[in-house]
């Protein structure tokens, strides 16, 4: 993810990374970013209409992923944004990918500076409610979620 600058142009802001899912390379020797599974900043509005179910539907059913979601979320004092690390695991994925996926999680969380909340799901429906990962944000205190009203 790109870290923002205080004064960050239009053109700068349009390119940062609202969400992206990563998963181990085919010679099960390195975690990759999965290529054209992303959501860029400049896509919001125009291409995605709502970033967070478009994160949802970029999650394969039967495999496991590593995401990263820059979550933008107001409460009733102020508006925020975090970075929420996803570990997908879905229930479809076979007994070895788990595994593997399982065993590297924490070799990839401590590439990320910044990572405030973890999510770990196994199903689509865990996470297809924005309420949940509300909850995860700042429970009651959440108004919105992507500038949707929970």
């Amino acid at each position: 993810m790109k870290v923002r600058k205080a004064m960050a142009n239009e053109d700068d802001k349009k390119k940062r990374k609202k969400a992206v899912l990563f998963c181990i390379s085919p010679d099960k020797q390195n975690i990759i970013l999965e290529e054209g599974k992303e959501i860029l900043c400049g896509d919001v509005g125009n291409r995605v209409k709502d970033p967070y179910l478009e994160f949802v539907k970029m999650l394969p059913i039967d495999d496991c992923r590593y995401a990263l979601y820059d979550a933008t979320y107001e409460t009733k004092e102020t508006k925020k944004e975090d970075l929420v690390f996803f570990f997908w695991a879905p229930e479809n994925a076979s007994m070895k990918s788990k595994m593997i996926y399982a065993s590297s999680k924490d070799a990839i969380k401590k590439k990320f500076t910044g990572i405030k909340h973890e999510v770990q799901a196994n199903c689509p429906e865990e996470i297809k409610d924005r309420r949940m990962l509300a909850e995860k944000l700042g429970g009651s205190a959440v108004v919105t979620l992507e500038g949707c009203p929970l």
